[in-house]
């Protein structure tokens, strides 16, 4: 479980396993990151050192239903 820094105005702490790109790999049976992170980001990723995630996406799919309310 990986805890990263949010960008944004809030800078709040968010979870991975909130992340909806973080899913389950049947193949190397664990979850992993499916956005294409070069090898930099990886190297961050791995290491704990980085602060925001570019591609932070919560896993949230009511969230389109709440804007159009």
């Amino acid at each position: 479980m990986s805890m990263i820094k949010k960008p944004g105005k809030t800078n709040k702490a968010v979870n991975c396993d909130d992340c909806m790109h973080y899913s389950y790999d049947d193949d190397w049976e664990c979850y992993t990151c499916d956005m294409d992170l070069d090898q930099d980001e990886m190297e961050s990723f791995i290491r704990g050192t980085i602060k925001s995630c570019p591609f932070y996406d919560p896993g949230d799919e009511y969230t389109i239903v709440r804007h159009q309310m």
